[in-house]
């Protein structure tokens, strides 16, 4: 059993003992602390949106969050069967406190967790996420008495995202419906198989493919929508002649996408081609974090804007955008960040705009695919043990490395003129993580190995 408390969030297995796993107990307790937070943060708004993922565990979570929710004073907006992004544009919507997604992510089907937004329906902060820690240790709750007891509205809120998506001025509805694509979708048997073929068709599409649209929350195959788990849209893209196939993750905050050959675009070119087409139109700045490709500062460049580089995970990439006012960003796992919608990675908009951009160009996408900068990454990892001097090492590594391009704002990030290597430690895991990027696969591997070598002498 696993229980991990971060400070966007707790996850974890279903059942065992409490503390252990992602217990009822749990539940109750961190839900608990979310609203003394939000209660402390903003103190007249007792609005809190809920919408969930269609696990298997999810009804159950659902009931023990609202629950929690309401005994705490709390008037909740249920969503039901939502995905991330729709949940945060209900929480603005809805000019909450906050809101709480109930799902794992990319994580097999045993695993659920609270994902905490604050009003905005932004990710919770370092200094929000480590109050809910700390709160949720004291386990000092007061309840409220009976007549004080929230309430409970239920609303569905995805017309309201595909809306918002049809309303973006890089949206061309009538260019997607000209081109009558086919296209393909999997939806890993989760709430995309709701919203996808939804907005699909509200794009004008009318030969859709649907693969895992079914959201019983028993998926079909490994929900992470890495190549390896993706065989069998890669085959039915290419049987079935499909212009493009789309992949969703089970909360659908990232889009993988299959060229008509049935190859995989890579995820690390969901971000990459979105933003050519906005950069196209938009000038301006983007963001993705250190362990993204590089080809988005290219294209960036190549459309006069600048690009920054922000710490792994989402709430650093918006930080990170609204710093440096850029137009677009994301990370290199499909997650696209439209701030002309809202801040939050969204598979709903990467879609919309990427059709937009396909109907304009006239080409396959394999051959626009072939237009963009060329890069391979190779991602590996260091086992640690238990005494290891992690940051002692990453302090040796940058002295060694002195002479290149060092970003020391998330691990070690060491950036040569053929490539680059980046090196962090896993909040999940006991590794280091050690991603690199070249022109090749070979070479990528080879700079990675290089570094890992160093590591291991020091």
């Amino acid at each position: 059993m696993s229980l991990i408390k971060s400070i966007s969030g707790i996850r974890g297995t279903i059942g065992g003992r409490v503390g252990e796993g992602l217990s009822s107990v749990d539940i109750v307790r961190f839900t608990a602390a979310y609203c003394v937070q939000r209660g402390q943060a903003i103190p007249n708004n007792h609005t809190i949106v809920v919408g969930r993922d269609a696990r298997v565990s999810g009804e159950m979570v659902d009931l023990l969050v609202t629950g929690t929710l309401i005994s705490m004073g709390y008037d909740v907006v249920n969503i039901g069967l939502a995905t991330t992004p729709t949940t945060e544009l209900a929480v603005t919507a809805e000019h909450a406190a906050g809101g709480i997604i109930l799902t794992a992510s990319h994580n097999p089907k045993q695993w659920n967790a609270l994902k905490l937004l604050n009003e905005q329906g932004e990710f919770l902060n370092d200094e929000e996420g480590k109050a809910v820690l700390q709160i949720a240790e004291k386990e000092d709750f007061t309840f409220a008495e009976v007549d004080r007891l929230g309430h409970i509205t239920r609303r569905d809120y995805l017309p309201y995202h595909i809306d918002r998506v049809l309303q973006l001025p890089l949206v061309h509805k009538e260019a997607i419906a000209g081109k009558d694509f086919t296209v393909a979708v999997d939806c890993v048997n989760s709430v995309g198989g709701l919203a996808i073929p939804a907005l699909l068709k509200a794009l004008g599409v009318k030969n859709i493919i649907e693969l895992n649209t079914d959201p019983t929350g028993q998926f079909a195959h490994n929900p992470e929508p890495i190549p390896q788990n993706l065989t069998d849209i890669s085959r039915i893209v290419r049987e079935r002649k499909a212009d493009v196939g789309f992949v969703v993750d089970p909360d659908v905050d990232r889009l993988a996408i299959v060229c008509e050959t049935g190859e995989m675009f890579v995820e690390e070119y969901t971000l990459v081609s979105v933003a050519d087409y906005v950069l196209s139109y938009t000038k301006g700045n983007t963001v993705s974090n250190l362990s993204s490709t590089r080809a988005l500062s290219d294209i960036t460049r190549m459309h006069g804007g600048e690009y920054s580089a922000a710490a792994v995970g989402e709430v650093n990439v918006v930080a990170e955008m609204k710093r440096t006012h850029a137009i677009i960003g994301g990370e290199g796992n499909g997650g696209v960040i439209y701030p002309e919608c809202h801040y939050g990675r969204d598979a709903l908009v990467g879609i919309a705009l990427f059709l937009s951009a396909l109907a304009e160009k006239g080409c396959t996408v394999c051959e626009w695919k072939s237009r963009l900068p060329q890069y391979a990454i190779s991602k590996n990892r260091i086992d640690l043990t238990d005494n290891e001097a992690i940051e002692s090492k990453l302090n040796r590594l940058k002295t060694i490395y002195r002479n290149e391009r060092i970003n020391d704002i998330d691990g070690v990030k060491i950036d040569f003129e053929q490539g680059w290597v980046h090196l962090r430690k896993s909040n999940t895991e006991p590794i280091i993580r050690v991603y690199s990027e070249a022109a090749t696969s070979e070479q990528a591997n080879l700079l990675a190995q290089q570094v890992i070598e160093q590591w291991k002498s020091l």
